[in-house]
């Protein structure tokens, strides 16, 4: 029996063929039970996306995109948020939470985008995560969203909660998580698995007490 690396931990290859089998038969309900599962923020551009995304951390996407609405009106172009007021734009995000930190991290991240990469939001993973405020969750979404880029799963919330739930993994910490699932589901779903785990944890089953006994996967085996 061989035994491989899950998240930092050594696992037999049966336990590995086994969550790889669970994860097939989850995503493939998955498809079926949310076949519209996809990213909930509004953008037109990457710069607009990454912005979304470090303003929906601790707070929901209806209320980003409520905020962004008006944002997106008020700063067009990445010089609007370079040359932004700090006090000004943490008004401007207040509702969203955490807006004195997610207001430095954005537009000093304006300030990097325009002075280091010529404008754009960075295309690899090596660069993005450079910029404030961009971990891999957010790196993940940017990357896949905007640029078509997978390089690996975007584990929030939901996904951490519902892939230990779920018997996919047995770790915590989010950046563990990810090895967990890169190492069982196929690339081509990586980025859609986020999408998946986070719309069955808002519809069917919520960190909140309910009867989970009637969650659709509670019964996968």
């Amino acid at each position: 029996m061989v035994n491989r690396m899950a998240g930092n931990k050594m696992i037999s290859s049966q336990e590995l063929a086994e969550r790889k089998r669970r994860a097939a038969l989850i995503l493939k309900r998955l498809k079926k039970l949310i076949p519209d599962a996809k990213l909930a923020l509004h953008y037109s551009n990457p710069w607009e996306l990454l912005v979304a995304v470090v303003l929906s951390a601790q707070c929901t996407d209806k209320k980003v995109n409520e905020v962004a609405e008006k944002l997106f009106k008020k700063y067009r172009k990445l010089d609007d948020y370079v040359e932004a007021d700090l006090h000004e734009f943490e008004n401007d995000i207040r509702q969203t939470g955490f807006y004195h930190n997610k207001a430095k991290h954005i537009l000093t991240a304006a300030k990097i985008v325009k002075e280091r990469f010529n404008g754009r939001v960075p295309k690899t993973m090596e660069e993005i995560i450079k910029l404030p405020g961009v971990a891999r969750k957010t790196a993940n979404i940017v990357l896949g969203e905007a640029y078509g880029v997978i390089e690996g799963i975007a584990v929030d919330t939901h996904v951490r909660r519902l892939s230990k739930q779920l018997g996919l993994t047995h770790e915590s910490d989010p950046v563990k998580i990810e090895r967990d699932l890169m190492a069982i589901i196929p690339k081509k779903d990586w980025l859609k698995t986020n999408y998946l785990l986070v719309e069955y944890g808002r519809r069917y089953c919520p960190a909140k007490l309910h009867n989970h006994a009637a969650c659709p996967l509670n019964k996968v085996k």
